[in-house]
């Protein structure tokens, strides 16, 4: 989506826990744009990135609140406590950290699209993934709190961006994953519909096309 972003001439800044990946992506991107190390499931790095990012380039125009796990294969009373918490941490608490601390900003402009990302699994179910189907049913439930709590000219969106070839698909599906799209077949089509997403879409349960 980074690349995608750049390709149509925004200005993108984001953030990632692999430092050899970010510092990569950022040489890719080039000076016009800001991908920083980041953990979302910490609080004072959430802070620090935001507060870096508005430095750089004010309010922004469209959040993806993107970053997520998911749990081994188990079934829910196998899965340990600290995997469920790490995944809370990223999945739930990193999206709610990210809004808290972009947020005021783009209310303050008057303007701007939140897109939290929900998945499949957050209008469905399966077995052996429970942890991560509850954490995205919350984030359908917070995406629609949030929508009743914006002024005009926001919005926020929860996005089923469907089912992507990443390595996190690999964990559930292993090799069966390569027969969907890749994360960059994904975003060719995905970009162009984030993109155009307005304050009319304030509420929505969308699906990337």
């Amino acid at each position: 989506m980074a690349k995608e972003f750049a390709q149509i001439g925004w200005c993108v800044g984001g953030c990632g826990r692999n430092k050899e990946a970010v510092d990569s992506l950022q040489g890719k991107l080039g000076p016009k744009h800001l991908i920083l190390t980041a953990d979302v499931s910490a609080e004072d790095c959430v802070n620090d990135f935001c507060q870096r990012f508005l430095m750089e380039f004010g309010p922004p125009d469209l959040v993806l609140n993107n970053a997520g796990m998911i749990n081994r294969n188990a079934p829910l009373w196998e899965v340990p406590s600290e995997e469920f918490s790490q995944l809370i941490d990223i999945n739930i608490k990193g999206v709610a950290s990210v809004i808290r601390h972009i947020l005021p900003s783009m209310i303050k402009s008057g303007s701007g699209i939140i897109v939290n990302f929900s998945s499949t699994w957050g209008r469905s179910t399966s077995p052996e993934v429970a942890p991560y189907c509850a954490s995205k049913w919350a984030i359908e439930g917070l995406t629609r709190s949030l929508a009743q709590e914006l002024p005009a000219g926001l919005a926020a969106v929860a996005l089923n961006p469907g089912i992507i070839d990443t390595d996190m698909l690999r964990s559930c599906f292993g090799e069966s994953a390569a027969s969907y799209p890749s994360a960059e077949q994904w975003a060719k089509q995905a970009v162009p519909f984030l993109a155009n997403l307005g304050p009319s879409d304030n509420g929505s349960a969308l699906a990337a096309p």
